[in-house]
């Protein structure tokens, strides 16, 4: 068998073992979880987005993420928002909220590490009492 054609032979095999092995883009950079966590179980996304969408309500309004996951927070409104743990008004039922916090219009920000299972209450600390920005953060067990 020539040079040549073993070259060939054996990027064809390089590729059929990537594509077997779910390949992707050859660069080594994972992709991105998809926005707005996962479902329930071990297959929950290790992150999740929750948009402070331009009529001020939070969109998803519950998320579910797996343990040691964060959650962004992206205030599209045209108001600033305060997000903050439950309860109002000590916040202290899932303290990795504390690090998101006040959002002006256009802010973006990431919880820290929710480590603990359980599930997290979240609202706007100067509007506690408007549904259309509470919302809830499951938080199971990573597999």
């Amino acid at each position: 068998m020539s040079g040549t054609m073993s070259r060939w032979i054996a990027v064809g095999l390089a590729a059929l073992v990537a594509a077997a092995c779910g390949g992707g883009g050859g660069d080594g950079t994972p992709t991105a979880p998809t926005p707005g966590g996962g479902g329930t179980g071990g297959g929950a996304s290790t992150s999740a987005t929750i948009t402070i969408e331009a009529n001020g309500r939070v969109n998803p309004s519950s998320v579910t993420i797996a343990q040691g996951g964060r959650v962004t927070f992206v205030n599209n409104h045209t108001r600033n928002h305060d997000m903050s743990s439950d309860p109002h008004p000590t916040h202290t039922e899932c303290p990795e909220m504390g690090q998101v916090g006040f959002l002006a219009p256009g802010q973006s920000r990431m919880s820290g590490n929710f480590n603990t299972v359980r599930t997290c209450g979240f609202h706007d600390h100067d509007a506690p009492g408007d549904t259309g920005l509470r919302g809830r953060i499951v938080i199971v067990a990573a597999q």
